[in-house]
């Protein structure tokens, strides 16, 4: 069953994603760099590119949300948590980043957040080793999108490209640590199904 400290705690979790600003405790990878001289076409490649890595995270926010709150265990629930809390890390950098490029986030991040948070519901409602599996297989398609990001970013954009290098390293230590804690390997279909919506996410994202 779930307690209505959860249902608060979710609650609050939606309220500061999508209304304040994400705090990091990490430094903001590449904020060393100078910042490059980009085209006006290669701001807006960049701060496109980086509005549809913050919806990610605003996504990941609330699946992780929506899988702790109905998750069983209390170990995979803190590990959620924990997950939770590191992506807070990367929504404080893309957003940083997308300020410093002049653009804003997507119009669309309360109807991202909403989505994704009953998504994450469902999933956890499956089973631990399902709600995992899905953690894991979520993380490996971050993955990929993010090395695709790497090779689309304009080259001497070396701040947006540090930032993404660093997601993309703390995504693949998610989806170890799913893996670790019993999750299980997604049906083909379940896989193809989360690449469409992903699909239809980040291209909307992109330009919204």
């Amino acid at each position: 069953m779930i307690n209505i400290d959860k249902l608060i705690i979710s609650f609050d979790g939606a309220l500061r994603t999508l209304l304040t600003p994400a705090q990091t405790l990490r430094s903001v990878p590449g904020s060393d760099l100078p910042e490059a001289e980009l085209t006006d076409i290669e701001k807006r490649l960049s701060c496109a590119l980086m509005r549809v890595n913050h919806v990610g995270e605003v996504c990941a926010q609330a699946l992780y949300q929506g899988q702790g709150l109905t998750a069983r265990n209390e170990t995979v629930q803190q590990t959620l948590m924990q997950a939770a809390r590191e992506e807070t890390e990367h929504l404080a950098w893309t957003e940083r980043r997308i300020a410093e490029l002049g653009g804003r986030k997507s119009l669309l991040n309360p109807l991202w957040y909403g989505g994704s948070f009953a998504i994450g519901v469902v999933a956890g409602m499956l089973g631990d080793k399902w709600n995992l599996g899905f953690l894991a297989e979520t993380e490996h398609q971050v993955g990929t999108h993010l090395a695709g990001h790497l090779q689309l970013l304009p080259h001497n954009d070396e701040k947006s490209r540090a930032i993404v290098t660093q997601m993309k390293i703390d995504e693949a230590s998610h989806a170890t640590m799913a893996l670790s804690h019993g999750g299980a390997e997604l049906p083909l279909p379940v896989k193809f199904t989360m690449k469409l919506g992903s699909k239809v996410m980040t291209q909307t994202a992109y330009w919204v």
